[in-house]
């Protein structure tokens, strides 16, 4: 969540960020880097929270933005808007606001003639003050050559003894400077605080996502069942299938056809590939320009020449296969040996047989064929010819006497189950 925040924040090319964390936070502040972070040694408010970065922003006269690490769908050009509504203002204190659907746990943003009167805490709204729909996101813009002493003259005189933000909207007011609100969209105010309120998120910023892919050019057939990640790229005119799954890393280049049911992660996808459907494809593979991955087909770590195909039924892990090679259905690349991975590398033009197994590590020439049903351990040449398989044995005629045993055996196994 905090990435998604700091994404969004370097986007204004700010002077400087600064994460404030609490004690022993070590994942958060990891998260940070290479931003600066703040300890609040106590949970005491976010006045006080904000408090503990002002020893970072000694000399700093311009605007500090105050913004949440539970909220991650806050964008960039809403910040944006709230920074320039306060320089043309030349407001000392700016808030982020919405409409709520439904007000009632939010704090009022109390405007006169067009200027931030007050916020009133959801407990506290009394009377027409309780009808207010305008609520407080809790992102703030405040002068930084007049944070310091707005901080420091809030006080801790509430029921819980905290420390809060939202008093310096009177604060600034009664020095007499100006406050002012801007209104943004609710749904990039939404703060996580369950796995409940994360699901919500979730869903918001996929659909997010896949709005902005769709207006991109990208085509759809039911954007509801395709799970994008952050920073997913998809090229022009990708057409993508029910039931989609992308990871982080995915990069698809233009006219790329991805067929329902396929789950893709960490991997490129070159210009005019189609695959799946039912195919997975892992971190670390590259997909070539006209690549053709079909059904049930996996690949890891693995590349993929132009042209190339794997159109049923294999697994290729740690692989290189060249430019116009045709995998077989039931293919297995055997990259592991119980210790470690071993690579297969195929050359360009190769027919590999259905039902064949590369045992790792392996080379295979260009032009070369291996036959179906084989297991392939040595390296085969170019231009080469493996047969890799036992040799066929036929019994004419045996086949009646076979399946009368057969058939007397299980009888017999029937009656004594009988007697049981």
């Amino acid at each position: 969540m905090v990435r998604h925040v700091l994404e969004a924040a370097t986007r204004l090319k700010p002077a400087k960020v600064i994460g404030v964390v609490a004690p022993g936070a070590t994942a958060v502040a990891a998260a940070f880097a290479p931003h600066p972070t703040v300890v609040q040694d106590r949970p005491l408010g976010t006045a006080h929270a904000t408090k503990a970065a002002l020893g970072q922003l000694k000399g700093h006269s311009g605007p500090v933005l105050v913004v949440f690490g539970d909220a991650p769908l806050i964008t960039a050009a809403t910040m944006r808007a709230l920074l320039a509504a306060c320089a043309a203002g030349k407001a000392a204190v700016g808030v982020l606001g919405f409409r709520a659907a439904d007000p009632t746990p939010y704090g009022r943003l109390i405007m006169k003639d067009d200027e931030l009167e007050k916020i009133v805490e959801s407990k506290d709204a009394v009377g027409a003050e309780r009808d207010v729909d305008f609520c407080n996101s809790g992102v703030m813009c405040i002068d930084g050559a007049l944070i310091a002493s707005l901080l420091g003259a809030i006080r801790n005189d509430n029921a819980k003894g905290e420390y809060y933000l939202t008093d310096a909207v009177a604060l600034a007011r009664a020095q007499g400077h100006r406050t002012i609100a801007v209104e943004g969209d609710e749904e990039e105010f939404q703060g996580i605080n369950s796995r409940a309120e994360l699901a919500v998120a979730e869903t918001s910023l996929q659909w997010r996502l896949r709005s902005a892919a769709l207006e991109a050019g990208v085509t759809m057939t039911d954007p509801g069942t395709v799970w994008l990640a952050a920073d997913t790229k998809l090229g022009t005119d990708v057409t993508i299938g029910p039931n989609v799954r992308f990871g982080l890393g995915v990069n698809v280049a233009s006219n790329v056809q991805i067929k329902a049911f396929c789950d893709i992660e960490g991997g490129r996808i070159g210009k005019g590939a189609i695959i799946g459907p039912f195919a997975r494809i892992r971190p670390g593979s590259e997909i070539a320009e006209d690549v053709h991955i079909g059904n049930f087909v996996e690949l890891k770590a693995t590349k993929m020449g132009r042209g190339a195909k794997a159109n049923h039924l294999a697994y290729l892990g740690d692989s290189d296969i060249g430019a116009g090679s045709n995998i077989g259905a039931g293919t297995i690349a055997v990259n592991y040996d119980g210790y470690g991975k071993h690579r297969t590398v195929i050359g360009p033009d190769v027919f590999i047989g259905s039902n064949s197994s590369l045992v790792a590590p392996i080379k295979v020439g260009k032009g070369a064929n291996v036959t179906a049903g084989s297991v392939i351990t040595e390296d085969v040449p170019a231009g080469g010819l493996a047969f890799g398989r036992a040799r066929q044995v036929t019994k004419k005629g045996r086949a009646a006497p076979l399946r009368a045993k057969l058939a007397a055996r299980a009888a017999a196994a029937r009656r004594a189950k009988k007697k049981k």
